[in-house]
């Protein structure tokens, strides 16, 4: 279930090798899942991981690969970009064989489009970046220290930030400004509605819900099983 895999370097160098959480049988339908980030990582990532195990019971493999910089990895996060982390899972998808991709919240923005798949409640860049910015206004008033949302941008776009315990560099603040998910050929969105109740990144501490994994799970399925009759 727990497996390695290699990301390659943007400049060319050695690639790093990072975690792969999979359910790996060598079955026809492999769904390669680009999973959220950040906090919202830590607050679905049982979520996502339930997903897995309903659709490996429906005979599906599913491979959900570690981004440089996060979990696991011994990549600085800080010297990560949104150009990289796609490029990766490019790699990933053609290295593992994958025939279908999963894209959750902000994995969106780095799904590969040459997979047919579905983007899970995308997130935008933008609504990513804000959100984040806000916490650390809030926090940094409640420390009683003034910090507004214009100036950490500015400070964000040329030097990085940390937000929320995570160092972002330059070259991803300006990314995330302007980074909208695209549905490619053959994916769909499936809205947080159409699985039911709210998201678990809304709650406060990292949660499960049975139904909602039955839920989003059966729709992949049922879409694999159609496309293949």
């Amino acid at each position: 279930m727990i497996f390695t895999w290699n990301h390659p370097a943007p400049d060319g160098g050695p690639p790093s090798e990072e975690l792969l959480v999979a359910f790996d049988r060598a079955r026809p339908a492999r769904v390669l899942v680009c999973p959220a980030w950040f906090d919202e990582a830590n607050k679905l990532r049982r979520f996502t991981v339930e997903v897995m195990r309903r659709l490996d019971a429906a005979g599906i493999d599913t491979l959900l690969p570690d981004l440089p910089g996060c979990n696991e990895s011994l990549a600085p996060l800080d010297y990560q970009t949104l150009a990289g982390w796609r490029a990766g899972m490019i790699a990933a998808s053609e290295a593992l064989g994958a025939t279908h991709v999963l894209a959750i919240r902000a994995g969106a923005l780095i799904s590969p489009a040459t997979l047919p798949g579905w983007h899970y409640a995308a997130q935008s860049g933008p609504k990513l970046l804000r959100g984040m910015i806000r916490a650390r206004t809030i926090a940094a008033r409640e420390a009683g220290m003034a910090e507004t949302s214009d100036g950490l941008m500015v400070r964000g776009r040329e030097s990085g930030l940390v937000l929320g315990g995570w160092p972002l560099g330059a070259a991803m603040i300006r990314e995330l400004e302007t980074a909208e998910p695209t549905l490619g050929p053959g994916q769909s969105d499936i809205a947080q509605s159409m699985v039911g109740g709210p998201g678990l990144w809304l709650r406060a501490e990292p949660d499960e819900d049975a139904g909602q994994a039955d839920c989003l799970a059966g729709m992949i399925a049922e879409s694999i099983r159609n496309s293949a009759a």
